[in-house]
């Protein structure tokens, strides 16, 4: 059984594909398979995945969305490790062993993520945020209030332990792009986080990312965060008193409560302000945000 099954998510990326198959293969550590899960595509990605013998290639004939595809690779690995690999991202060749050392190491860590930088279509470094955020990161051991102000964890940087995904079940096929933040919240429930602060993910930005649709990545970060507001008990009960996950909790309220304004829902995003509000009276942004809701939609909405 190898130590880790790398999944290979493709979909309509044959021009950065080979070069992220030729990452994986100059990896230091090559104790893994890796499950190349074509979700559809209609570009040659799978013409080319099929005649690569070191893959175990999938083809669906219908869109699994990504979610699902991740689902069905797990279901069909065997890894004791588990790593995440979109077709267009790329891997320092120390990556795989770098956080294997870690999980070996360290039984109460569940997860290992690693710094890098983003990389434009010719793999180029670009600097600063252009995806709107700079390269995201957690700190090590508890972060879930980390995790709830909001996505720290680049996908294509993890490492997790299957064992993991009996105790929180699997990604939610019914996320466009934010089935991930879902899951490393669960994870982050029931197992310690571990940042390698170390470039050894490179996130390739161009024009054809999922993450580009608007609408639907907000209408999944509306979703996660209502979803936080229901755990809350279950959160109270396992970590009492934690000064971080009050202060998480303010903060998500007032991001619910702008999403919601987003969606339409101004009943329900002054009901969110509100909440916020009472349990940090002097959160000024809150009650900005509440005053503004007042303003016509359009003039909100340009309030971002």
């Amino acid at each position: 059984m190898p130590r880790v099954s790398v999944l290979l998510t493709s979909y309509n990326h044959a021009r950065y594909l080979p070069l992220a198959v030729d990452s994986l293969r100059r990896q230091t550590c090559q104790d893994f398979e890796v499950l190349a899960l074509d979700d559809g595509s209609t570009d040659g990605s799978r013409e080319w995945l099929a005649q690569q013998s070191d893959l175990q290639c999938h083809f669906h004939e219908h869109n699994l969305g990504t979610y699902g595809n991740l689902n069905y690779g797990i279901e069909h690995s065997s890894g004791e490790y588990i790593a995440v690999f979109n077709d267009d991202d790329l891997w320092a060749p120390e990556k795989i062993a770098r956080q294997v050392a870690v999980l070996d190491e360290r039984p109460e860590v569940g997860l290992v993520h690693t710094s890098g930088w983003f990389i434009g279509p010719d793999g180029e470094k670009i600097e600063g945020s252009p995806l709107g955020f700079p390269w995201p990161s957690t700190s090590s051991g508890q972060v879930l209030h980390e995790l709830i102000d909001k996505n720290r964890i680049i996908a294509s940087s993890t490492l997790f332990r299957r064992d993991l995904i009996a105790k929180t079940g699997m990604f939610d096929p019914e996320f466009w792009g934010c089935g991930d933040w879902h899951m490393w919240l669960r994870f982050a429930e029931v197992a310690e986080v571990v940042h390698l602060d170390e470039p050894l993910t490179f996130y390739r930005v161009h024009p054809e990312q999922a993450c580009r649709d608007e609408a639907k990545m907000v209408a999944d970060s509306l979703r996660v965060r209502e979803w936080i507001e229901t755990k809350w008990p279950d959160y109270d009960a396992k970590f009492p008193t934690d000064p971080e996950l009050i202060r998480a909790r303010v903060h998500n309220l007032a991001c619910l409560g702008t999403e919601r304004m987003w969606a339409g829902d101004i009943h329900g995003g002054r009901a969110a302000y509100w909440e916020s509000l009472k349990r940090n009276p002097l959160r000024v942004k809150s009650a900005l945000r509440l005053a503004a809701s007042w303003l016509p939609r359009r003039a909100f909405r340009a309030l971002r």
